[in-house]
């Protein structure tokens, strides 16, 4: 009773098939691949990059962080009046 019996998995697998298509079935599986791959790329590269980088920044990249990262936080806003 706790297990399922191959037929109950054919009955499942024919009723997916029939609700979505072949076709969309193998654009669901192709983009799920794609982003499994995506993700194992982007961890490969993100221990790589890690390693690669100098342990202390120079002194003048420093006070260019520092700007930069001002800058990305100022909020540009327009005030107008009520009439």
């Amino acid at each position: 009773m706790g297990s399922f019996s191959i037929w109950h998995w054919l009955i499942v697998l024919l009723i997916v098939v029939m609700v979505f298509g072949t076709k969309k079935l193998k654009n669901m599986g192709s983009d799920l691949g794609g982003a499994v791959k995506g993700f194992k790329d982007g961890m490969k590269d993100g221990g790589q990059s890690a390693a690669d980088e100098p342990a202390a920044p120079a002194p003048g990249h420093v006070a260019n962080a520092q700007a930069a990262d001002k800058a990305r936080h100022t909020i540009d806003v327009e005030a107008r009046q009520k009439s």
